[in-house]
C-alpha cells in the first residue's frame, strides 16, 4: 500500500505527498497536463521543444542544473502525446532547492532568443538523428498517419515535420507556455524522507503566489471507428524487411484496456510468449517479433512488429502472425497461461514501485487519469480479468477492418 496525502492550493495546483522514511532522498515531480496531442497541427513538436526549453533558465534563475547539482541533485524530463513530466531527486534536507527551482520556471521562463536557438538546434538534431537518418526511423511517422485520420495521435511527440520546430518563433513559444504551464494545469508530487506539514508550508511559500492561469479545456475530436483495412508499402534502405500491424484499442481508463494489456503479454511477453515460441524460435520466420501498446490516455493502438529473417516472404510471415491470433480467438487461453501473465504484471508493478522516482511519477500520472489511488488498486483490476474476456477482446480487436498494415521493405 502506497500512502499519500493530497491538497489543492488556491491557484489550482494539485499537490500529492508520499512519505518514505526508509530513504535519505526526496523527489519532486511536476507533471503538466500537456502533450503532443494539444498542439496546433500546423505547429507540432512544441510540447517536446518545451521539455528542452524548461532547462534554459527562468525568470530569477539563469541556469537550472547548476544549483541542483550543488544541492546533490539530478533531474530529467520526458514528453508523451498526453503529458510532459519533470522530476528531480536530491537529498531530502535540500528539498527546498527543488521547490525554488521548479516554482520559478512555472512562474516564468526566461524566454530568450538565444535559449530558443540553442534548444531548437538540439531538437532538430534529435529529429534528424533518430527519425530521418536512422534505419526504420520513419516507421511511426507513417504508421500513426495511416492508423489515425483525425485524432492528434496522428503525429509523434518529436513533431509531424522538422519545419514546424525550425519555424517556431519566440511569440509561438510564449503563447504555448502561458496556455499550458500554469498551476491549474499541473500536478506536483513530493515523495521521500519528508514531513507532510513542511511540504504544505513549502508548497504555499513557493507555488502559492503563482497566478492560477486560465484552465485549458481540450476539444479533441475522437477517432472514428475504422471500417476497412488500410495498407501501406514502403521501400527503404533498411537491412531487413519488417512487418507492422496496428489495431485500435480502448482509452486508458476503459475497463477493457486491462484485457488488452494482458493480451499483448500473452502474445509477446518474453521468450515463452506465443509469437516468440512459434514464429521466431520454431518456424524462424522473424529475427524478432513484439506485440505492445503505448498505454495512451485516449484510444490507442495495439501493435505487432517484427523484422523478418532474410529471404522470408512478407505475406507468408504475415499469414503466420494471423494464424497465431486466430488460435487465441478460437481456442482462447488456459487458466495457467492467464495466471502467468497476471503474475508478470504484478511483478512488473512491484518492481516499478521499488524506485522512489517511479513512485512519484506514477502517483502524478494516476492523478492525471483521475484517481491517484489506482497506484494501489489497479492490480486488483488485472486480477479480475477472465479467460473469457481475453478471448472476447481478441475477437473484437483483431478484426481485419480495424487493422492498419505496413510493409517496410528493404530495397537492397
Amino acid at each position: 500500500m502506497i500512502k499519500f496525502e493530497k491538497f489543492i492550493l488556491e491557484n489550482g495546483l494539485r499537490v500529492l505527498v508520499h512519505e518514505d522514511k526508509s530513504t535519505p532522498m526526496a523527489v519532486l515531480n511536476v507533471l503538466y497536463d500537456v502533450g503532443a496531442k494539444d498542439e496546433n497541427p500546423e505547429k507540432t513538436g512544441f510540447a517536446h521543444l518545451f521539455e528542452h526549453l524548461m532547462f534554459g533558465g527562468s525568470k530569477n534563475i539563469p541556469t537550472y542544473d547548476e544549483p541542483l547539482q550543488l544541492a546533490g541533485g539530478e533531474n530529467n524530463a520526458f514528453t508523451t502525446n498526453d503529458l510532459t513530466n519533470y522530476y528531480c531527486q536530491l537529498p531530502a534536507e535540500n528539498i527546498e532547492t527543488a521547490f525554488w527551482l521548479e516554482s520559478d520556471r512555472m512562474l516564468s521562463l526566461a524566454f530568450s532568443k538565444k535559449s530558443l536557438e540553442v534548444q531548437r538546434k538540439v531538437v532538430c538534431e534529435e529529429f534528424k538523428e533518430h527519425y530521418i537518418n536512422k534505419p526504420y526511423g520513419g516507421v511511426w511517422h507513417k504508421l500513426r498517419n495511416l492508423a489515425y485520420t483525425v485524432h492528434p495521435y496522428k503525429w509523434m511527440t518529436i513533431g509531424a515535420s522538422l519545419k514546424h520546430v525550425e519555424d517556431a518563433t519566440l511569440e509561438d513559444v510564449k503563447d504555448f507556455f502561458y496556455k499550458h504551464y500554469t498551476p491549474c494545469n499541473a500536478i506536483l508530487v513530493v515523495a521521500g524522507n519528508i514531513d507532510i506539514e513542511n511540504i504544505k508550508t513549502l508548497s504555499e511559500k513557493w507555488f502559492g503566489p503563482i497566478p492560477s492561469g486560465k484552465k485549458y479545456n481540450r476539444s479533441i475530436q475522437a477517432e472514428p471507428s475504422q471500417t476497412a483495412p488500410r495498407h501501406l508499402e514502403v521501400k527503404s534502405g533498411v537491412p531487413l524487411d519488417a512487418l507492422y500491424k496496428c489495431w485500435h484499442i480502448y482509452p486508458r481508463m476503459d475497463k477493457r484496456y486491462y484485457a488488452c494489456d494482458l493480451i499483448s503479454d500473452i502474445l509477446s511477453g518474453g521468450g515463452s510468449s506465443r509469437l516468440f515460441q512459434s514464429l521466431v524460435k520454431e518456424k524462424q520466420l522473424f529475427s524478432n517479433l513484439d506485440c505492445y501498446h503505448f498505454g495512451s490516455t485516449d484510444a490507442g493502438l495495439m501493435t505487432i512488429e517484427g523484422k523478418l529473417v532474410k529471404g522470408v516472404d512478407i505475406k507468408e510471415a504475415e499469414k503466420a502472425v494471423m494464424e497465431e491470433i486466430m488460435k487465441l480467438q478460437t481456442e482462447g487461453i488456459s487458466q495457467t497461461e492467464l495466471e502467468k501473465v497476471k503474475n508478470k504484471a504484478e511483478s512488473a508493478m512491484a518492481f516499478e514501485d521499488m524506485s522512489l522516482m517511479n513512485r512519484a511519477s506514477s502517483i502524478a500520472m494516476y492523478e492525471l487519469l483521475g484517481d491517484a489511488n489506482l497506484i494501489n488498486t489497479e492490480l486488483s483490476i488485472y486480477q479480475a480479468v477472465t479467460a473469457e474476456e481475453i478471448k472476447e477482446q481478441s475477437r473484437i480487436i483483431f478484426d481485419d477492418n480495424n487493422c492498419s498494415t505496413m510493409y517496410y521493405l528493404s530495397d537492397n
